[in-house]
């Protein structure tokens, strides 16, 4: 029988632990039929294209970085057997996409549009990385040129988030909760997913309390929601309360391969001064971020210059990877980050 979740106000959907089971599932079912089936076949490249997804998908839920990886590894060899597929090319589009290798996403994109791919998932797409790489005013051309073509709850959310990054608040509040309206689907991804971007939204603009809220309805609807749970310690870190930050991060820290988790219970131990169990954690982020900036600096250079500004305890190279995610991305964030960086390092000196 199929779980739900469900109160008065919230669109009924299937059990958030069970989606998890089922979605672990479906990709170890589809890495066997892939085996079988053989690389160059069509049904091979569709349902590979489907696993790529898949994996991107608990990866962010669960916070694996080996799932991101292994959807590119996979993305790469679809394309290498299938090289005028689209459907080849706009899965590993969305694999490097996901590790910001941004430039090379859009290539693929560009391929995949002479190969035939549907004009307005493409449109999405580009979109998507417009916006993440700070051009707002594209991505909205992009998302209205795909609108019309795109299910309501897929194009609310992605203008929800779109106006939440550009900062327009009060359209964003608006659009998020349209989109919550237009859902009709069972999945509880895609709700949870919506909360956590609205608790992210709620967290950049110093409202602590509504993204306390947005976090722990995202974590509510999937219950081993690994940012949404990460976010609720970060507000609650900041609240005051790193007793509970610490205690929400410790599972995280043990079971994820992301140094984000480990770097914020060592910042969360030291705050409550308890920096001998600390050390331990900040050693492990320490490592691991060194591996990551290494094999995907797009994607976790700012990440590490956080923690070597906060728990590593080193500016310098905090500095030097603000600068170096400022070379990548020209975005209001990198910026800040940047200024961050740069007057610890006035302050250390």
């Amino acid at each position: 029988m199929t779980g739900t979740t469900t109160d008065r106000h919230e669109p009924r959907t299937t059990d958030g632990t069970l989606a998890l089971t089922n979605l672990s599932a479906q990709i170890d079912g589809l890495a066997v039929q892939a085996r079988l089936t053989g690389p160059a076949a069509h049904f091979a490249v569709a349902q590979q294209s489907v696993l790529v997804d898949l994996l991107t998908l608990r990866g962010h839920f669960l916070g694996r970085v080996a799932d991101y990886e292994q959807a590119a590894q996979l993305a790469d060899r679809l394309v290498e057997n299938a090289p005028d597929s689209s459907t080849a090319l706009s899965a590993r589009a969305r694999a490097r996409a996901t590790l910001h290798r941004f430039a090379e996403a859009m290539s693929d994109l560009d391929a995949a549009d002479r190969a035939g791919a549907r004009p307005d998932g493409l449109a999405a797409e580009r979109a998507a990385i417009m916006q993440a790489v700070g051009c707002y005013g594209e991505a909205h051309l992009l998302l209205r040129e795909a609108a019309p073509r795109r299910s309501d709850f897929a194009m609310l959310s992605a203008l929800a988030v779109l106006h939440a990054e550009s900062g327009n608040i009060a359209e964003a509040v608006h659009v998020f909760q349209e989109a919550r309206n237009a859902y009709r689907g069972v999945s509880p991804f895609p709700l949870a997913q919506l909360d956590f971007r609205r608790g992210v939204m709620w967290l950049r603009d110093g409202e602590l309390p509504a993204a306390r809220e947005a976090f722990d309805a995202a974590r509510r609807r999937v219950p081993g929601y690994a940012p949404a749970i990460g976010h609720l310690a970060e507000v609650e870190l900041l609240c005051g309360d790193a007793d509970a930050a610490a205690d929400r991060l410790r599972p995280l820290a043990e079971t994820s391969d992301d140094p984000e988790y480990a770097s914020h219970l060592a910042l969360a131990l030291r705050a409550v001064g308890r920096h001998q169990e600390a050390q331990p954690w900040r050693d492990r982020a320490a490592e691991r971020y060194d591996e990551l900036v290494l094999r995907h600096p797009e994607a976790y250079s700012d990440h590490a210059c956080d923690f070597w500004l906060q728990v590593g305890g080193d500016v310098d190279r905090g500095l030097q990877l603000a600068l170096q995610t400022l070379v990548m991305r020209q975005t209001t964030r990198s910026y800040a980050l940047v200024q961050r960086a740069r007057a610890a390092s006035k302050q250390s000196a």
